[in-house]
């Protein structure tokens, strides 16, 4: 906001509008005016003006809000002599307005603790709001909020303090941590029973706990935790209470990290945690499934908290701490009727079959087998369908999801029990009396499961169980009818083993094949046949093909369809090679002649209509045709692929301005010259004429990415080089205009992260060619101005092209012209070493997140490997330029700080050593 500083009286016109004009027009104007307002100076005193004049809610949440937000992230415009006043002009403003609404005294609390944070001279902020507050019991409640947020706020995002003021601030609350929890028992003691004010202590207690700095000893004796789990015991107790409990007990149980060294606390927190067994059971009576769902959360913390010990030393009742009493309470909870409650538990029965799995002990297992065969009884119950479900198991529904997520739980657990033996069982218990549909349809779907985990040779149950899914009869209920035909579609590698089921299983599968309601899971069954049994599939390769031409009078999802296509190009591919180039035209011809169609055709409204469901099918058979070709063989394919040719180019050409169209283009081709390699260079030059065509105008980023996928295949062939270098240069010149408007880098991630897939393929099959071209200096420059670009892939395909083109100059892969890459990474690096090493260090302190770190390192090693000195030097320069404090004062970092982090990069023998250093380093900035 530029010009002078607008009155209050327009400022609260705007708040009101914002709030209360009918027009959705008038309110996104006085959004937007009033976002610049509090990016603009005038926003500090303008907040303050309007929390003293107490107008209204709306425009004092609006100036606390805006206090908070320009301390978080403004504080720098501040003098530090302003501190003191602002602090107390805050904690007046939190004082006089504490009854006026919730969240404006939220938003006062937060800013006066990131004011705490950020102001170095505040010393001791924790025992002074203590000696000031805590007396008078009106001030309580936005004592308690300060107290609540502050531990909050340490590790917030927003505020970028840095690790050096971050320890300090952890040290001063932890100093005076006794005297908070002192605080929270006498507030109780002088309120009673009060329902909010114990939310409020219990809330600000979780929240010094999982900041980790209350003294456990101190915590073990005191009066609270007596407090905390008799609210907990109490049938009375309401559910935000109940919840605020539970939230406080988690953060207890989270916070002991190790038992051994917190043995008092963690005795009484386990001890406390089993006094809830009957309260959960009251919780199950009434029916109060918040409270079930709470205590299920907490005997799951108790269980994660607990897990080594009950690893290392696991034992009954009152035996140390791997008492598995713990798991008792947790295999209660899978008993409820709601899946939801069990739901809760899936991740600690995940790390716990992960502990066992490493510690590879029989005797161990053997204690934990029990537990884990209850728990898949309770999770097969669990996934019954209502006894009145109609149709087929919805898989995209939320019960749909818990039984995907059971299935991938059993696959990880199931070792413990051992697949055989659970898979047996699971059958055995069909095969007892005649059970309801519904426990049959579960029983199957757990076994479905786990059937790949099955060893497939001499294994009767498997060969019984298929035998009895094939004879099942048309009139079970369709959804049994429909996880049968799942289980026999993960039960390919038994049918590989067992020739003489193959045609009964196809059959089977050809049957549900007809039914709309099955047609697809029949579909994916088939695939799973094609992928598992490849020779034995040739035999039925024209039944493939007639299913293939008549794909579309079934009832398939797309998904479905596509993945038969898979599994008959996986058959495909293991054709004697003479046959395989008439049959691979048969499987395209159906899509091609659709395409034809379409090409010729204009529906009424003008537009084309869609091809992209053909496209798709193409692309699968290309992707999945993978014959073994000897050296001197012409590819079978590479007749197919130029027959096709003319119809992709003239998709492309009609639908060059539909970019999901062609993307699907640019795979298909993608495919088509990954299947036929070195075959396809017929296709090299009028390709590339088109991509650069239609480019020029339609900068889709996926003929960059394609470009790639040449510059991968025909990038050493001499012939070759100088025509996709005259591809690249021709496609450079629309990108580096897109990328220089503004905002353009991170407006267009995808044609950044293609742009550098395609000049790393040249490094890695042509270095010379691209290093002799003009166009080079030009990708450096753009690659230095993506450093600082938040996109996952975007950046990591940056860094990947810097790392790969300096390492290019000590590879020794090819000889003949080692010396000219030497030669221009020395000269690459003399003009851009210093901008690189410090635009790097800069991004990761200032804009990247931490996960790009390693691929920042790797650049810094294959500096370092190729000129240590020089990286020496350019790193101490970029250090020497960092900010050392920031505007409140703080110490960012230290001379020492900055002496040991040179040091331990310039020093590193691995890669890893540097990423270390980095991660440690940029925490000083964050």
């Amino acid at each position: 906001m530029e010009g002078n500083k607008p009155s209050l009286a327009l400022v609260y016109r705007a708040v009101q509008a914002l709030y209360h004009d009918p027009d959705p027009a008038g309110k996104e104007q006085a959004s937007v005016w009033l976002g610049e307002l509090q990016r603009s100076m005038y926003a500090w005193e303008i907040a303050d003006q309007l929390l003293q004049l107490q107008q209204d809610v709306e425009s004092c949440y609006f100036a606390a809000q805006t206090m908070k937000m320009k301390i978080q992230t403004s504080f720098y415009e501040l003098p530090a002599e302003t501190y003191t006043a602002l602090r107390d002009s805050l904690l007046s403003h939190i004082q006089n307005l504490k009854d006026l609404s919730p969240i404006i005294v939220t938003q006062l609390a937060l800013a006066i603790a990131d004011l705490a944070l950020q102001m170095t001279s505040w010393k001791g902020c924790v025992q002074t709001l203590i000696e000031k507050y805590s007396s008078d019991i009106s001030s309580m409640p936005f004592l308690m909020e300060i107290l609540t947020v502050l531990p909050e706020e340490v590790h917030s995002r927003s505020l970028r303090i840095g690790t050096n003021r971050r320890t300090e601030i952890i040290e001063d609350l932890r100093l005076y941590s006794n005297s908070v929890v002192t605080l929270l028992v006498s507030c109780i003691e002088k309120t009673g029973n009060n329902e909010k004010m114990l939310m409020k202590v219990f809330r600000c207690l979780s929240s010094w706990f999982n900041l980790g700095v209350l003294d456990h000893n101190f915590m073990a004796s005191n009066q609270l935790l007596v407090i905390l789990f008799q609210v907990l015991q109490r049938d009375e107790t309401t559910t935000n209470l109940h919840e605020a409990a539970s939230d406080c007990v988690c953060a207890a149980l989270y916070a002991i990290e190790n038992v051994d060294s917190n043995l008092p606390l963690a005795l009484q927190l386990f001890q406390g945690v089993l006094t809830l067994e009957t309260a959960y059971h009251m919780s199950v009576a009434r029916e109060d499934l918040d409270k079930v769902l709470n205590y299920c959360r907490i005997f799951t913390e108790l269980c994660e908290t607990f897990l080594e010990a009950m690893v290392r030393s696991p034992g009954s009742p009152g035996q140390g701490m791997g008492d598995l009493r713990s798991l008792e309470l947790l295999l209660i909870c899978t008993g409820h009727p709601q899946y939801e409650v069990v739901e809760i538990s899936f991740n600690f029965w995940y790390r716990l079959g992960e502990h066992l799995y490493k510690t590879n002990d029989v005797m161990l297992h053997g204690i934990f087998r029990p537990y884990i065969q209850r728990l898949l009884h309770g999770l097969a119950h669990h996934c019954q369908l209502d006894p009145d479900h109609e149709g087929i198991p919805e898989v995209t529904d939320d019960f749909g999801e818990f039984r995907m997520r059971v299935s991938d739980l059993v696959k990880d657990i199931v070792f413990l029990v051992g697949s055989v033996e659970c898979f047996s069982q699971l059958y055995a218990t069909l095969k007892e009396g005649n059970p309801p549909w519904e426990v049959t349809e579960a029983v199957l779907f757990i076994m479905a499961a786990i059937a790949r985990s099955v060893s497939p040779e001499n294994n009767p149950t498997l060969l019984e169980v298929l035998e009895q899914v094939v004879l099942l009869p048309q009139t079970i209920h369709i959804a049994v009818r429909y996880t049968s035909i799942d289980l026999v579609g993960e039960m390919g590698e038994v049918i590989d083993h067992n020739p003489r089921f193959l045609d009964p299983v196809l059959n089977y599968l050809m049957k549900g094949l007809r039914e709309k309601a099955l047609s697809s899971v029949s579909a994916k069954a088939i695939h799973n046949m094609c992928s598992a049994c490849r020779d034995l599939m040739i035999q039925h390769f024209q039944t493939l093909l007639d299913i293939a031409h008549a794909l579309d009078s079934f009832f398939l999802s797309s998904e479905a369809a596509v993945g038969l296509l898979k599994g008959t190009a996986f058959v495909l591919a293991r054709l004697p090679l003479e046959k395989i180039a008439k049959c691979m035209s048969d499987l395209c011809s159906l899509q091609v002649m659709v395409l034809k169609k379409l090409l010729a055709q204009q529906t009424s409204n003008g537009k084309s209509a869609d091809p992209t469901v053909w496209l798709d099918r193409l692309a699968v058979i290309f992707r999945h045709t993978n014959p073994i070709v000897e050296n001197g063989q012409t590819h079978p394919c590479q007749k197919v692929i130029q027959e096709i040719w003319p119809v992709l180019s003239e998709t492309l050409n009609k639908y060059q301005a539909d970019n999901r169209v062609v993307e699907r283009c640019c795979r298909c081709l993608r495919f088509a010259v990954r299947c036929v390699g070195k075959g396809s260079a017929s296709l090299l030059q009028p390709l590339v004429t088109q991509m650069v065509g239609v480019y020029q105008q339609y900068p889709h980023s996926c003929f960059l990415y394609l470009g790639s996928i040449l510059v991968d295949e025909y990038g050493m062939e001499d012939g070759c080089r100088q025509g996709l270098l005259d591809m690249l240069q021709a496609l450079c010149v629309p990108t580096f205009q897109l990328l220089e408007q503004p905002n353009g880098l991170r407006n267009h991630p995808d044609t950044v992260d293609d742009l550098f897939r395609l000049v790393t393929r040249f490094i890695q099959r042509s270095p010379v060619t691209l290093m002799n071209s003009l166009v080079i200096v030009h990708i450096i420059q753009c690659a230095i101005a993506a450093f600082t670009l938040d996109h996952r892939d975007a950046n990591c395909s940056v860094m990947k092209f810097i790392r790969d083109l300096i390492h290019s100059g000590v590879a020794r892969d090819r000889e003949e012209d080692c010396h000219v890459r030497k030669e221009f990474i020395s000269q690459a690096l003399a003009q851009h070493g210093q901008q690189l090493v410090t635009q790097l260090l800069h991004s990761c302190c200032f804009c990247l997140p931490s996960y790009t770190l390693p691929d920042v390192a790797e650049v810094y090693f294959e500096m370092m490997l190729f000129e240590r000195p020089a990286f020496c030097r350019w790193l101490e320069n970029t250090l020497k330029g960092l900010p050392k404090e920031t505007a409140g004062g703080v110490v960012t970092v230290t001379h020492k700080q900055l002496t040991d982090f040179h040091k331990q990069v310039t020093s590193a023998e691995e890669c890893k050593q540097v990423c270390w250093a980095i991660r440690d380093f940029t925490r000083l900035y964050r």
